[in-house]
């Protein structure tokens, strides 16, 4: 199926189709697990692929003309998927992407993440569908083991993450777990209490009244990012150098949510993507009612309760410029340029509303909401072509649903649900 074709046999089954049809919920939203839920894992059998072989696309000239090129299927791609980080955003390009030219997913046996907060093991790995020799792209949520992830990936993998300055990530990160991080729990509970100050105030008075490090569901509660990497995030130890050389020579790009554009064109140039092939809506975006505001003293408290996540981001925000001075840094501002333009088209295509309640939005495009936060969505333009229709449906397509279409159309079922017992 190509990109452009929407198939509705499964979404429609599932969420009612996109023209107006109001179904209930499925399992497959209702089951998703918070971050801090483990899931069980499954060891997979291996099957074996057929070698994909080049395809033909369309391009344009310098006069206007269309021409056929001959391009390779990119490489393998390992998307280490950060929480609040924009992470969302470039997943659903690497959905469509692995869509468009029929790559074979990496996708967790259970639900949609590979049981987290556990360590990542190649045996969470649901199995390769039949006709298939290896996977192609893996973007689910994840706690890194890097050599884990290597047994499931080829050796020719392009590992890619992204990173988001640390104040403003811990900051959404409190706000979207609040009532499944335990340690938020508590300071949401005792703000309740004293009526007065913001959750978020309350727990960085005093962290540590809140957050027992041995629980495992308090793995985001403090220096995330560094947590979602697979490195302890509770203190500094004599392993971190280590580590941290290993992730920089592990990973060809580390995105920066601060240069969003930049990281895509940098993406772009590692996979072989046209800038229209980059081209983005911002998803899983908050109302800005619920984003809060962070004062000065605030501000240095975040800093100080996620300093390995400040020393993470430090590190790789120099590896990321010295990546586009490689790069050209004047190249880099013209392809931006174009990445911008070709954004912009596609949006005025598709997108007729954006910062929509979930209220308004049809269940095939309704974002999952926590308790806590709500999350808003797009609604596409009417008076499209089939084609024009399933293009623009998926740029705009939550992970929830987008996983869960990918899964069936791999391998023919649903997603299976957690086990309850």
């Amino acid at each position: 199926m190509s990109v452009e074709i929407l198939s509705l046999s499964y979404v429609e089954s599932h969420y009612g189709g996109h023209k107006g049809h109001k179904v209930e919920e499925k399992g497959a939203l209702s089951d998703n697990a918070p971050p801090n839920t483990p899931v069980p894992s499954h060891t997979a059998p291996n099957r074996r692929k057929e070698v994909q072989t080049p395809n033909l696309q369309h391009q344009r000239d310098p006069n206007g003309d269309i021409f056929m090129r001959t391009r390779r299927s990119p490489p393998p791609v390992a998307f280490l998927k950060t929480h609040k980080t924009g992470s969302s955003t470039v997943q659903n390009l690497m959905f469509r992407l692995g869509e468009k030219e029929n790559l074979t997913f990496a996708f967790p046996y259970y639900a949609y993440q590979f049981s987290y907060p556990d360590r990542f093991r190649a045996d969470f790995v649901d199995e390769l569908p039949p006709g298939s020799s290896q996977f192609d792209m893996l973007c689910s949520h994840m706690r890194l083991d890097l050599g884990q992830l290597k047994q499931v990936m080829p050796k020719n993998t392009i590992y890619i993450t992204l990173l988001r300055d640390p104040l403003q990530t811990f900051e959404s990160v409190f706000s979207y777990y609040t009532s499944t991080v335990p340690a938020f729990t508590l300071a949401k509970k005792a703000a309740d209490t004293a009526n007065r100050k913001s959750a978020l105030s309350v727990f960085l008075e005093a962290p540590e009244s809140y957050w027992d490090p041995t629980e495992p569901g308090n793995g985001l509660a403090r220096n995330p990012m560094s947590f979602d990497l697979g490195l302890s995030s509770q203190e500094w130890n004599a392993s971190w150098p280590m580590e941290l050389t290993q992730l920089e020579e592990a990973f060809q790009l580390v995105m920066i949510a601060e240069h969003f554009d930049e990281s895509l064109v940098l993406l772009g140039a590692l996979l072989q993507l046209e800038p229209e092939e980059l081209a983005y809506v911002h998803l899983n975006v908050r109302a800005p009612s619920d984003i809060t505001p962070i004062e000065e003293d605030t501000k240095a408290r975040l800093w100080a309760w996620n300093s390995l996540d400040v020393l993470l981001y430090n590190l790789f925000l120099q590896v990321f410029w010295e990546k586009a001075e490689q790069y050209g840094l004047g190249r880099l501002k013209r392809e931006v340029t174009l990445l911008r333009a070709s954004t912009q088209r596609l949006r005025q295509k598709c997108v007729a509303r954006g910062g929509v309640p979930p209220g308004e939005l049809e269940d095939l495009v309704r974002p999952w909401q926590t308790d806590t936060v709500t999350i808003l969505g797009y609604k596409v333009r009417g008076n499209l072509t089939l084609q024009e229709e399933g293009l623009c449906v998926r740029l705009v397509l939550p992970e929830l649903q987008y996983h869960s279409h990918l899964y069936f159309q791999q391998y023919g079922h649903d997603m299976r649900s957690i086990p309850t017992d």
